[in-house]
């Protein structure tokens, strides 16, 4: 099949798998953190409005450069085609192994654990992760527009779903005693919006799929941007919810704030409600890590950068498609690897930097017309100052997480200079 030929993913289909991308657990888990840090409901609307903004920020600019560069692999293509190809294949494997593999490991992990209520006892839970991950392979070899199909059903149930909880909740709210906030910290509040920008994740995953997008350069930068006002809109409405339904104590350090704010509103039901919910949206984000993921596989694998037969070869990658879920089922079950793969977001968000980078250096070689930015200058550098900003402090604040990013990035390396040097012997 001709790489025109995949092209049959539409504006929906694209929206749909970038909300399912970014609606995971962490919109139902960060604020109860956030409030024990920053001491105040307002600081950390604050901190969730500030990560929509980054979000939008950051799909103006990859719509950008999407459209310019329509072909299926995210950053790795990006960086390939701006800055070198050494960079886009670090890129590339970062993202095999945190961006997919250990997220959609994570994804299952949490998927279990919130579904562990109605699961016997006698059955594993990594058993049940390792289900909904097979589960989705099958479904996503079973060709692009039937997975898509589903996707986009049960993504439009889980944003009824939401909706439904927002009515319920905010029918239910009820004012709650003003107290005073302390004193505010620049440092505290920058690493609560690392932990929030996080929850936001997921913004550009329509370019991982870019070659199957049918009219590229109107159906991508308009999908992530649909897509990412769409998840702030939710995201803001959900923890307006969550912290204003209880007492500020009661909230502040709870892990699952979502569950502990429906209890207060509406009993037992209530949250049920949002464990299934929770339950649904995992799922969902599995779903789309599954079907993007093997996507980078096989774009590196058809540039000879990986074995060639992960590559396309008729509808979908399902070579890759089953390399990726087997990947992610064996570290599903390897729990101390599984944690320091998904420790490497803060690398993810230096690659997507490093790609706005490379759309200033593109914007300068090819012209404003060939390659026009919404809001340039000042829509990618406000992005590159932000991420710069957060991605510092996680360094600092989590200097342990280097050494693991450090074999990763090493790896990787090792691997492109062995390329490299085949590449050169077969050109003597």
């Amino acid at each position: 099949m001709s790489a025109t030929d995949r092209r049959r993913l539409g504006v929906v289909s694209l929206a749909a798998l970038v909300s399912a991308n970014m609606i995971g657990a962490g919109v139902f888990t960060t604020s109860g953190f956030a409030l024990a840090d920053l001491g105040s409901p307002r600081y950390v609307m604050l901190a969730w409005a500030l990560g929509g903004l980054v979000a939008v920020l950051g799909a103006l600019c990859y719509g950008a450069l999407a459209a310019r560069i329509s072909e299926s692999g995210g950053e790795y293509m990006f960086l390939s085609r701006t800055l070198h190809p050494a960079v886009g294949f670090l890129a590339g494997w970062v993202s095999i192994w945190a961006g997919f593999t250990g997220a959609i490991a994570f994804a299952a992990e949490a998927t279990q654990t919130y579904a562990a209520p109605w699961i016997p006892d006698a059955v594993p839970l990594d058993l049940v992760g390792s289900a909904v991950i097979v589960l989705t392979g099958f479904l996503h070899t079973s060709g692009v527009r039937r997975g898509a199909w589903v996707q986009n059903g049960v993504v439009l149930v889980k944003l009824a779903m939401l909706l439904g909880l927002i009515a319920v909740g905010a029918s239910q709210l009820t004012p709650q005693p003003i107290v005073a906030p302390q004193a505010f910290s620049f440092g505290t509040f920058t690493v609560t919006m690392m932990w929030v920008s996080l929850s936001y994740s997921g913004w550009n995953a329509a370019v991982y799929v870019a070659g199957e997008a049918r009219d590229p350069a109107r159906t991508l930068p308009r999908s992530m941007l649909f897509a990412a006002l769409l998840v702030t809109a939710l995201y803001l409405a959900l923890n307006a919810i969550f912290v204003y339904a209880a007492p500020l104590e009661e909230l502040a350090g709870t892990q699952d704030i979502a569950a502990v704010a429906a209890a207060a509103l509406g009993g037992h039901a209530l949250e049920s409600f949002v464990r299934v919910v929770l339950v649904v949206a995992l799922v969902t984000s599995v779903s789309s890590l599954v079907m993007i993921g093997p996507r980078v596989i096989a774009q590196m694998a058809g540039d000879g950068l990986l074995p060639k037969r992960l590559a396309f070869t008729g509808d979908v990658p399902a070579t890759a498609i089953w390399t990726q879920v087997g990947l992610a089922v064996a570290i599903l079950w390897a729990s101390g690897l599984r944690e320091q793969l998904t420790n490497l977001g803060w690398i993810l968000s230096l690659f997507t930097a490093l790609a706005v980078l490379g759309l200033f250096r593109l914007r300068v070689r090819e012209g404003a017309r060939t390659v026009p930015v919404p809001g340039y200058p000042f829509v990618p550098l406000a992005f590159l100052v932000i991420v710069v900003v957060l991605t510092g402090t996680m360094v600092v604040v989590q200097g342990q997480q280097l050494l693991p990013s450090g074999i990763v990035l090493l790896s990787g390396a090792l691997l492109y200079l062995r390329h490299a040097r085949a590449l050169a012997r077969e050109r003597r």
